[in-house]
Order: structure tokens, then C-alpha cells, then sequence
């Protein structure tokens, strides 16, 4: 198995760095868009995130993870796929944009959120952070009881995201920022 650096190395050649005129999630306009989603998808490339991430969550001792569907929904699935595999079981949970509107009208999807467990938020990309404290948020409200320890994003563009998770009281790490890949 490659070390954590050679994975970050690997992991960034196949990031999708997009140059054009673009609209982010956020509203933002922008001359460059991180295709967080076409680099999860690739079997490589969401392995080597999956477990850069699993090694970050050992350090910070967190064994819970989800987040906002779609950007977060490959991450997800791999980290907690990759953890049984290594010893080290974490469960997985993907928030819901909207309510389920039929059976029990959940915005969480997968198991209860427990007391005591550390929580990590995920994401693919991170602009302004309003993708993860929406999350936050709705894990908030659904279990009061949550222990969010951080947000981890694959790519963090500088645009304001790490500032407005602070002032929610929560840190951001990334693997990437906009900086590494220009």
C-alpha cells in the first residue's frame, strides 16, 4: 500500500481542475471549477481519498462520518467500506437536501446518531461552507446530542469556507486547497 504522501500525490493528479467561466453551488460566479464529484467517482482516485481521510479521522479520533448528498455521497461510502478493511470500523451517514417525504420524513439516512460519537463532516469541495453547515445543522436537529469535531474536504477553494465554519465553531481541514492545484 502507498504512504499517505504518495496517495496525496496520486490523489491530486487526477483531481478535475476545470478553467472557464463557471456557477458554484454557492451562487458565486468563477474562472475555475474542481469537479469534486467526476474525481470520486474514479475507482483511484476516491480510494486514495478515502483513506487519507480514514488516517486524518484516526488522528482526530473520530468515528462517525456524513454529510450533504451528492458532493459527499462517495466519500461516504468508501471511508466507511475502507474502515472495516482496516480494523477500524467507522459508520456512515448522508444527509438529506429535502425531508424523505414518505415513511418516517427523515432528513438522516443510516444509523442512529449516538452520544459519544465523533463526527466528521465531509464534503468534496468547499466554497463558502453553506454545503456543510447545512449539515451540520440538520444533524443538530437531529440529534442534540451530536459531536461534530470537524469538517474534512477534499479540496477547500479559499473562498471563505474555513472562516464560516470557525465562526460556527468548527474547524476545517482539507487534503487540497485551490492554491495546490493551480
Amino acid at each position: 500500500m502507498d504512504s499517505i504522501p504518495t496517495m496525496r500525490e496520486k490523489l491530486k493528479a487526477r483531481i478535475d481542475f476545470l478553467r472557464g467561466d463557471f456557477t458554484l453551488a454557492s451562487g458565486k460566479k468563477s474562472d475555475f471549477y474542481i469537479n469534486g464529484k467526476t474525481t470520486t467517482l474514479r475507482p483511484d482516485a476516491l480510494n486514495f481519498a478515502a483513506r487519507i481521510f480514514l488516517d486524518m479521522m484516526e488522528q482526530d479520533n473520530a468515528d462517525r462520518v456524513g454529510g450533504l448528498t451528492l458532493g459527499a455521497d462517495a466519500l461516504i461510502g468508501a471511508i466507511t467500506a475502507l474502515s472495516y478493511d482496516v480494523g477500524r470500523p467507522v459508520e456512515g451517514f448522508i444527509v438529506r437536501k429535502e425531508p424523505k417525504g414518505h415513511g418516517t420524513g427523515q432528513w438522516i439516512e443510516g444509523p442512529e446518531i449516538t452520544p459519544g460519537q465523533k463526527i466528521i463532516i465531509i464534503e468534496d469541495v468547499v466554497t463558502t461552507g453553506g454545503s456543510a453547515i447545512k449539515a451540520i445543522e440538520r444533524v443538530r436537529e437531529s440529534a442534540a446530542e451530536a459531536n461534530i469535531v470537524g469538517v474534512y474536504a477534499l479540496v477547500d477553494r479559499l473562498d471563505g469556507g474555513e472562516a464560516a465554519l470557525r465562526d460556527y465553531g468548527i474547524s476545517l481541514k482539507s487534503i487540497f486547497t485551490k492554491d495546490d492545484l493551480v
